[in-house]
């Protein structure tokens, strides 16, 4: 159960209005959603805040490459079952969004909060979590953020000791490494599409042998744990070997790997498999992901992915040919600046699909698709994109800033 539940200080509570007002003049000034200037605002005033609003919850961190907004929507879904939770649904996941987020929540039970990976440590420090869910670690802004064997090292050593139980896969070697040093860790076969930032051991830097799903290191031993629930085709086996099935609106193979880990999490609650899969289903979207708009008169399915193992997946959730394919590439502050990682998706998988090419840095992206032998469209903005279009619903794919700007233009 939670813990401390005394009251907030006067300081604090100060410090939470001035966030909540900071927030409100963001909104009104047409600034987004506010919640990070909010957090700032009130971290300002009392640096200890996050610790001081997080003391009566049942804190889960949720910490990934890809994936963890839409995990954290799922576990939050689960726990509803069992109490109010307040989340960062927005996915403000760094410590200003989460404080914005848990000042929202003095009546919840469970606090479930997405974690950038950069400052998962960081946060768990400060809200002494019940649970952690790890997912999976993949290069991703490597202008901001560290190489993935130095950020499981970060990981490894901010969780060591810790006395939450670290919901693991155990499919991603660097997500085990980084797990091991936790006492209490419940192992979860998720699955991992991207291999390619996984081939080389992260506690000795030998090659990896990966024969099937199995991974070990024949150098040093490091090997793949045997997990006690396992994502299996369109069921979740749990520990006792029950599969249950899952029945969710949102696409694709990962988002089932997402509901596996979920429901793993929900059960360290007392949430039944069951319930927490049922519950699930009732995700349509999350921040406007997977959502199908319509916009000039035509259906538009928005899917957001940021890095090469992001890409992959979506690529497999998409219609297959001739339906046409929008792609829009940023590379904005919250992107990362660096857009080399564009060579690391093979983007000849979208071969036959018609394409538009948009964005800030839409002459990057046709430079890549223009080596990989596909024929596409450079466009101005997405409105000249949908009028070249040939019939049909149209898959947009857009990266963090260019999907939030996509989402403004159709008013989602």
């Amino acid at each position: 159960m939670a813990g401390n539940t005394e009251p907030l200080s006067p300081r604090a509570k100060l410090a939470v209005t001035a966030g909540k007002a900071a927030a409100a003049v963001s909104r009104a000034a047409g600034r987004g959603s506010g919640s990070v200037i909010g957090g700032r605002v009130a971290l300002k005033l009392d640096p200890d805040l996050l610790g001081r609003l997080a003391q009566h919850l049942d804190v889960i961190l949720v910490s990934a490459t890809n994936g963890k907004t839409t995990t954290t929507r799922l576990i939050a879904e689960a726990l509803r079952a069992a109490g109010p939770v307040v989340s960062n649904a927005l996915g403000a996941n760094m410590p200003a969004g989460i404080t914005s987020a848990l000042a929202g929540g003095s009546d919840a039970k469970f606090g479930v909060i997405e974690v950038d990976e950069k400052y998962l440590a960081g946060v768990a420090r400060d809200t002494t979590p019940k649970a952690i869910a790890l997912l999976n670690l993949s290069r991703d802004q490597l202008d901001r953020a560290a190489e993935t064997r130095m950020m499981a090292e970060h990981w490894r050593e901010g969780l060591s000791g810790s006395k939450a139980v670290i919901i693991a896969n155990a499919d991603d070697p660097l997500v085990v490494w980084a797990a091991s040093s936790s006492p209490n860790v419940v192992w979860v076969a998720a699955g991992q599409a991207w291999k390619d930032d996984a081939w080389s051991c992260p506690s000795c830097g030998g090659v990896m042998q990966r024969p099937g799903d199995d991974w070990f290191c024949g150098q040093c031993g490091f090997r793949r744990p045997a997990p006690s629930w396992a994502l299996n085709g369109d069921y979740v086996l749990d520990p006792h070997g029950s599969a249950w099935p899952i029945h969710l609106q949102l696409p694709g193979r990962a988002n089932k790997a997402n509901a596996a880990s979920s429901a793993a999490v929900a059960a360290v609650f007392g949430v039944p498999p069951q319930v927490a899969l049922e519950r699930m289903y009732q995700v349509q979207a999350v921040a406007g992901r997977y959502d199908v708009v319509t916009f000039q008169n035509r259906e538009l399915r928005l899917l957001l992915a940021k890095n090469p193992a992001g890409w992959l997946e979506t690529f497999s959730l998409i219609d297959p040919p001739p339906t046409p394919v929008i792609l829009s590439v940023n590379a904005r502050g919250a992107d990362g600046t660096d857009t080399s990682w564009l060579w690391d998706v093979d983007y000849t998988q979208l071969a036959g699909h018609p394409i538009f090419v948009l964005g800030d840095r839409k002459l990057d992206l046709a430079v890549r698709l223009e080596v990989a032998g596909l024929d596409f469209r450079v466009c101005e903005n997405l409105d000249e994109a949908v009028q070249y279009a040939p019939p049909g619903r149209i898959e947009v794919i857009a990266n963090y800033t260019a999907f939030q700007d996509l989402r403004r233009r159709v008013g989602n």
